[in-house]
């Protein structure tokens, strides 16, 4: 499968989980199943002035973030995927109180666990896509200007994840 298909499908499972229309697995009503089996589920969310990011994760990382990883002491299993998903954001001109919602779609950046695969960066491998709307295409950035492996160093103790699972 092309890697913007897979981009794709793992955008598309992300926004029927803003809008809440999607299928519940093993009771968590932030999860949700394709027809075609891919699942994923919401791990947490984060704002910064510029952005607005929805990050999910696949039922491997989540089975993992459930049994106490990464504090625990114990790393993630290999198969482990989280994607940040990136809006710029806008103010909300129909909400009667001030609120910022997703305007513009502009990256994934996508974090996978392969020990075989990424050695050098503690088993992890990064991808940053960035996407144009006037196109409505995604293309790989070659050198990420969103830190990657770099940045990660900074939480290794977490095994280079910055964001915890969410209680629900």
């Amino acid at each position: 499968m092309k890697r913007k298909s897979k981009l794709t499908i793992a955008i598309t499972t992300a926004g029927l989980v803003l809008v809440g229309a999607a299928a519940v697995y093993a009771q968590d009503k932030y999860a949700l199943t394709s027809p075609s089996g891919i699942a994923f589920s919401v791990v947490s969310s984060a704002r910064t002035d510029e952005v607005l990011k929805v990050i999910v994760a696949n039922p491997t990382m989540i089975e993992a973030y459930k049994a106490g990883i990464p504090n625990n002491g114990q790393p993630f299993p290999d198969g482990s995927r989280i994607v940040k998903l990136q809006w710029k954001p806008k103010k909300s001109t129909e909400a009667p109180f001030v609120v910022d919602v997703p305007d513009v779609f502009t990256q994934a950046f996508v974090i996978e666990k392969d020990s075989k695969r990424f050695p050098q960066s503690g088993g992890w491998g990064y991808a940053l896509f960035n996407y144009e709307a006037a196109s409505d295409n995604f293309t790989a950035d070659p050198s990420p200007s969103d830190c990657g492996h770099t940045c990660h160093v900074a939480v290794k103790a977490k095994d280079h994840i910055f964001h915890p699972y969410q209680k629900r």
